[in-house]
C-alpha cells in the first residue's frame, strides 16, 4: 500500500482523513460504489457536518472514518494511524479508546443503567474512568439525577445526553455523530446540537456529524456535501439559508468535474 499523501502545509492539523477512499458493495456488473474516490481532511478541534441526498454515501463515509466499515480501496487515517492496516482486534481497540460515538437512538445497552452505559468503554478496557472529568460531564449534561435509571426510563433527549457523556468520557480524538437529532423533538434536538457545539468550543473536541437537517448543519464550522459517492462541495461558516441553497444545487444537473461529475477532493479550510 502506498504511503499516505501529506496534508497541505497551510492546513490545520487533521484529526482524521480519507485518501482516495472507495467503498464498493457487490461484485462485477452489479457492484455499487457507495464512495467513489473521496479525499478529505477533518481539521482537529472543529465541527464538520456531512450532508447529501439519500444514497450519496454520507453514512458510509462516516462508518469508514470511524472504523465501523472497511474501505475497498484508498486510506482512512485517524491521526497518523492507517485504519486499513489494522487487524480486527487493533481496530476494536481504536474504536473503544480513540473514537466516541453518538447514534440516532443513543444506542445504549438496555440492561445497563445510565451511569453504567457512560462507563461502558472504560469497563471493557479494564480501566477506571477519570472521576473528576466524569463528574464534570454529568454536571454539564444535567443527568446527575438519572444515572441509576435504565434507558427505557429516560426520555429521548436524556438518552442522547448519556450517549454524549459516554462518547466524551475517554477524551477521544474524534467524535462521530450519525443523525443524532433524527429521533428527537425540536427542543431536544437544539439542545443536543448545543452540547455538541460545546464539545468543540469548550473541550477542543473534533466532531463530524451526518445530518439531513440544514438547521443542524448550521451549527458546524463547515459542511461537506456529497452526491453519488463523490465530494460535491464545501460550505464554510454555514447558516440554514446557505445550506438549503447548496442542497438545492445538488438536485440540479451535474456540473464541475470531468464528464460533469462533482469533484472528488474536499480541501481543508485555511
Amino acid at each position: 500500500m502506498s504511503a499516505p499523501r501529506p496534508v497541505p502545509a497551510r492546513a490545520p492539523r487533521a484529526a482524521a482523513a480519507a485518501i482516495e477512499l472507495v467503498r464498493s458493495y457487490g461484485e462485477g456488473h452489479s457492484a455499487v460504489r457507495a464512495l467513489d474516490g473521496i479525499t478529505l481532511w477533518l481539521p482537529a478541534g472543529r465541527f464538520t457536518a456531512v450532508m447529501g441526498p439519500s444514497g450519496s454515501g454520507k453514512s458510509t463515509l462516516l462508518h469508514c472514518l470511524a472504523g465501523l466499515d472497511r474501505q475497498t480501496a484508498g486510506q482512512v487515517l485517524l491521526g497518523d494511524t492507517d485504519l486499513g492496516t489494522l487487524g480486527d482486534a487493533e481496530l476494536t481497540a481504536v474504536r473503544r479508546d480513540r473514537i466516541g460515538f453518538v447514534f440516532q437512538d443513543g444506542n445504549l445497552l438496555p440492561h445497563l443503567n445510565a451511569g453504567e452505559n457512560i462507563d461502558l468503554a472504560a469497563s471493557l478496557a479494564g480501566r477506571r474512568p477519570d472521576r473528576a472529568w466524569r463528574a464534570e460531564l454529568v454536571h454539564r449534561l444535567g443527568i446527575g439525577d438519572r444515572l441509576r435509571h435504565l434507558p427505557a426510563e429516560l426520555s429521548g433527549g436524556q438518552r442522547q445526553r448519556v450517549a454524549v457523556a459516554r462518547a466524551l468520557l475517554g477524551r477521544p480524538e474524534l467524535v462521530v455523530a450519525d443523525e443524532p437529532t433524527g429521533a428527537l423533538d425540536t427542543a431536544s434536538g437544539r439542545e443536543l446540537l448545543g452540547l455538541l457545539r460545546g464539545c468543540v468550543d469548550d473541550y477542543g473536541q473534533t466532531v463530524v456529524m451526518v445530518t439531513h437537517d440544514p438547521l443542524a448543519a448550521s451549527v458546524s464550522d463547515q459542511v461537506l456535501l456529497l452526491r453519488d459517492g463523490v465530494a460535491a462541495g464545501r460550505i464554510t461558516d454555514p447558516d440554514p439559508n446557505s445550506v438549503l441553497a447548496a442542497l438545492g444545487e445538488l438536485s440540479a444537473p451535474r456540473r464541475g468535474g470531468p464528464g460533469g461529475r462533482p469533484q472528488r477532493t474536499v480541501a481543508v479550510p485555511s
